[in-house]
């Protein structure tokens, strides 16, 4: 995928298996680490309610929307089950020495 790289943050900015909120551009993304110092990003809000999804709960390769605790696989940005039926949009990650850089 092409795309501009964008500097995200530090990766130690980002706690093991957690996430962010990263605005830009008008847009909002999440960026998780996952537990083998993986990182991820997807769409920032959920699908359902339009609340930003970094305000959720990360556990087991999965953010929990914290309004409806609608569900999405934070590599795959499959949605889970109901109340989310739409799956988040997913971007390639890099790291570069120790900052984390998103393709938008």
């Amino acid at each position: 995928m092409s795309g501009n790289w964008i500097q995200v943050c530090g990766k130690d900015e980002i706690d093991e298996e957690d996430v962010i909120r990263f605005d830009h551009d008008g847009r909002t993304f999440a960026v998780y680490r996952s537990p083998d110092d993986g990182f991820f990003a997807t769409d920032g809000l959920c699908t359902h309610e339009q609340v930003h999804l970094a305000d959720g709960l990360v556990m087991d390769e999965i953010i929990e929307c914290p309004k409806h605790n609608g569900r999405f696989n934070y590599k795959t940005g499959e949605a889970k089950g109901a109340p989310v039926c739409v799956n988040l949009k997913t971007y390639p990650v890099k790291i570069e020495g120790d900052a984390v850089f998103i393709s938008v």
